[in-house]
Parts: C-alpha cells; structure tokens; sequence
C-alpha cells in the first residue's frame, strides 16, 4: 500500500467546483479535506495541522483574506494558497506581501495547482520536521537506547527483551558504528542484573602485560597494587552484572584461553589472597568478523566462541533501516545541542536531501558525527576526514538535484510527463537529468 499523498486543507463555496477541484487534486496524489466554507475549514485546526490551505477568496460570511489572516494568526508558517479572479489580483498581491504562500488566477489547471500544491508542502514538511526537532524531549545517552520504527529494529528490540530476561551469555555482531554497544547496553539495562555494574573491556586496545592485573586485581603490597589498598580487578567489579567484550576477536590468543578458564571456575584468585573470591558474570562480546570462520583457520578458540555463540544478535547497518534515519538524526542532533550548548539549528532541504541520500557506510557513528558537524556548524557534512574526501559543492548540489527529481516522480507516481512540468523542465533536459543521476522513472510507478 502506498503512503498517503501531501495533505491539502481545500476551501471554496462553489459545491460543484470544490467537487471538481478535489477530484482533480486525488488523481494528482493528494489526500484532499474538502470544506464549502471557511468556518468548517478551522474547526479543528491548530499548529500541528502537517498540511497545506488552498481557499477560493470570493465566499460568503468569511472569505478567503479573512480565512487567510486568521490562519496566519494561528500559525505564521502555515501555506496558504489563494484561489482569485482576475479582478482580485491586486488583493492577492498585497495578502502575497502579508504573508501568503502563493495566488492562482482563475482557471486554474490541475497541474499548475498540483505543482503549486507540491512546493508549498514540501516547505510545510520542513516546517515541521523542525518543530518535530525542537520539541523531542531529551533521550537518554545514544548509548542507553534503542530508535527506530523499522520492522528490522523493532525485531531486534523484542530479541533483545528476551535475551535480557534468560541471562545467557550472546554474541553481537554487526558493521562498525551499527551500535553493538547499544545493544549490549540495552541487554544489561533490562535484566535482572541492571542494579549491578556493566564493564566495557575494549579488547583492542588490552596490554596482554597488564591483563593478570587488570582482569584479576592484586591484594596490597604486590607487584603493580597500591601497597595499603587492595586492586580491584575488571572481572571482579563486573559480578553479579555484566562483562562486555567489544570486538572479542582481537584478544590474542593465550587471553583468550585464560580468560575462558577464569570465567568457567566460577572464582578468581588474585595474587597475594588466601582465598578464591566467587565469580558470577554473565558475558556480551561483539565483533564485525565471522568468528566460526576465525575458529576453523585456528585464530579464535572453540570453547569460547561455543560459549559466546549460543545466543547471537545480528544489528542491522543503517542502509537496511533508511527509514530510521531521520528520527535517529533528530536524536543526535538534540542530544549534540544539549551537550554542547548550542541552540539546536533549522534543518535545510540541503539537509534532508543529504540524509535520505547518503548511504551512510558508518552507520551510527558516522550519522552522529554529521549531526553534531550540523549543530556546530564546523562542516555541512560533518566528519573529520580529510578535505579532499569531504562532497564539494558540485556534488553537493548533485545530490539536492537528484533528491528534488526523485521526489517529484514520486509525487507524480512515475509519470515522467507530469514531474517534468512540475519541475518545468524541458523534456531533453529532464531526461539527460534522469540520466546523469540514474534515476529510473518507473521505479516509481505503483
């Protein structure tokens, strides 16, 4: 089932030409409200209305100025379009300066009003995205939550609920940034081992000559242990909660056979104690390697990966959930303000243009660093690479033309006749558009 057209508010007294009109705008891809008056059409109306007015002016009782002046008063950036004679012309000029989106002389034909119709509600879905932005209550941390409405990320929330609940150790895999820690962090947060510590081991980064100190601790008075003071160590602190082991596949491997022999005694004895101390852990790793392949080339234990693998949570990249993108961007992009204290900034259509085009091969990672380039300002594309691997304006503008030719056939179905002329483009150039970027009219057909 297709998505529902742009939504437009549509007034006129005139029974048989609202009639008309309304038709004309369905077969166009608009889900049109038809109202034979300007009362009807403001009962119900307020700020969050996502959609568009377009109001005959001649009407009884209250005509379309007066409409006009009372849905400015209501909201400043809704689109009003004005439907006028000719000898209302000069009136409309002067609503056009007080505010008004646009003015259409009468006849109007039904691709000047569906052309006028789609620019006014592409600016209104801007509008709105921004509010939307504005108005998002603070999240928690990236790190402390799942986003998404896509089937794949709702999957992966029900799994990881009942993962949460079982307490079985589970191994994480996906890209990089695809936010395995989120998910480690979400398995820990609802278990009921969430009162107890979650302790993040990067295991790239471990010196395997301090491993016996930092997993096990050392009593006061050993080697590398505060003489009054007892070390603590990782997996000690990790009891009775859970040890996370980030891309697992990087422990060499002799840690790895100790660590798996620790964590299958159940105990731990560090040096200098007279006593074992018990060990109750329940272990998450992730990795972005096949490690069963890793086992069967000899460079990753058996016992271990069998221990890890008896669950396994695959987290889907960010090109397989696309239509997570905005609401996750929304999300960096208010968290970003927060933290660095900066007023959260009005999304472009450059912006949008460039979320829904990108194929964002950095996943999370990547998306939140654009998101805070966009709050700061430092970059409109956000990152730290090198200049020569940042989009110039050529490619810049490419994709902001690709994406309008894009969403101008879909509002027009596929129908390459109609989306040329909403673009009032000639028929040479629009196709050697189409060519230039790819696009393929009847992708969008049906």
């Amino acid at each position: 089932m297709s998505a529902p057209g742009p939504l437009v508010r549509l007034v006129d007294d005139d029974a048989d030409l609202l009639a008309a009109t309304a038709q004309a705008l369905k077969i166009a891809g608009f889900t049109v409200q038809p109202f034979g008056s300007a009362a009807e059409a403001l009962q119900g109306l307020d700020r969050d209305y996502p959609g568009v007015v377009l109001t005959d002016v001649r009407m009884p009782q209250i005509d379309g100025l007066e409409l006009f002046n009372r849905l400015k008063a209501l909201d400043p950036e809704l689109p009003v379009i004005l439907l006028t004679g000719h000898g209302d012309v000069e009136m409309a000029v002067a609503a056009l300066k007080a505010g008004a989106y646009d003015f259409l002389t009468k006849p109007a034909g039904a691709d000047q009003l569906a052309a006028a119709l789609r620019r006014a509600s592409a600016q209104r879905a801007l509008v709105m995205e921004n509010r939307q932005l504005r108005q998002l209550p603070r999240a928690s941390s990236e790190r402390e939550t799942l986003l998404g409405d896509s089937a794949v990320i709702e999957h992966l929330r029900e799994t990881v609920a009942r993962v949460a609940e079982t307490g079985v150790d589970a191994l994480i895999t996906g890209e990089g940034g695809a936010g395995k820690e989120t998910v480690a962090r979400a398995i820990h947060r609802q278990s009921p081992r969430r009162a107890r510590a979650f302790v993040h081991v990067a295991c790239a980064a471990l010196d395997p000559d301090r491993f016996e100190l930092e997993f096990i601790g050392a009593e006061p008075g050993q080697p590398g242990a505060p003489r009054h003071q007892r070390l603590v160590g990782r997996l000690e602190k990790a009891h009775r909660g859970t040890l996370f082991l980030a891309e697992v596949d990087a422990l060499p491997l002799p840690l790895q056979a100790r660590l798996q022999a620790v964590i299958e005694a159940g105990e731990i004895s560090a040096p200098g104690s007279a006593t074992a101390r018990e060990l109750d852990l329940r272990v998450l790793a992730s990795t972005r390697r096949d490690l069963q392949g890793l086992v069967r080339q000899g460079q990753f234990r058996a016992d271990l990966y069998y221990r890890l693998s008896g669950v396994i949570l695959q987290v889907p990249p960010l090109s397989a959930r696309r239509e997570d993108i905005p609401l996750l961007f929304r999300h960096f992009v208010q968290d970003a303000s927060a933290r660095l204290n900066l007023p959260v900034p009005v999304l472009t259509a450059l912006t949008l243009a460039r979320l829904q085009a990108h194929d964002w091969p950095g996943n999370l990672r990547e998306l939140r660093q654009f998101a805070e380039g966009t709050v700061s300002g430092v970059s409109a594309f956000g990152g730290a690479g090198p200049a020569e691997a940042r989009p110039g304006l050529a490619d810049m503008l490419a994709t902001y033309e690709s994406e309008i030719i894009r969403e101008a056939l879909r509002m027009a179905g596929g129908n390459a006749s109609r989306a040329m002329d909403d673009l009032k483009l000639p028929r040479k150039t629009f196709y050697d558009k189409l060519a230039r970027h790819g696009i393929k009219a009847s992708d969008f057909r049906g």
